[in-house]
């Protein structure tokens, strides 16, 4: 492990270049690693990784692409049905490995996207 900084703050990062402390997670860090990614976060995307990161607190693995577009997909798409497609294009670098990534879930638990 490794010691970055990220928005101001000093944060253990793991090989994978993913937070190592669930708890050690804001919303600024969230938007300083999109912004490093070239993404700019929507209403849209804050509703994915704040689902993600709710879910995870509950049932201490994050919820498969099916429940998201399932839970919170009317959400993210008004006029169109929300499908996986749209969910992924959301965050075009990884699908939901990438919204995982800025939710600050732990790498082993991104292995249902």
């Amino acid at each position: 492990m490794s010691t970055t900084q990220i928005a101001g703050r000093d944060l253990q990062i793991n090989k994978q270049g993913l937070l190592a402390d669930f708890d050690a997670w804001a919303p600024e860090i969230a938007q300083a690693m999109a912004e490093e990614e070239g993404l700019d976060l929507s209403d849209c995307h804050w509703r994915v990784i704040h689902f993600l990161r709710d879910y995870y607190a509950t049932h201490e693995m994050p919820p498969s692409p099916k429940v998201i577009v399932k839970s919170i997909g009317a959400e993210l798409s008004e006029h169109l049905p929300c499908t996986r497609k749209h969910l992924e294009s959301l965050f075009p670098d990884g699908g939901c490995k990438q919204a995982c990534r800025l939710a600050g879930l732990p790498r082993y638990y991104c292995h249902s996207c």
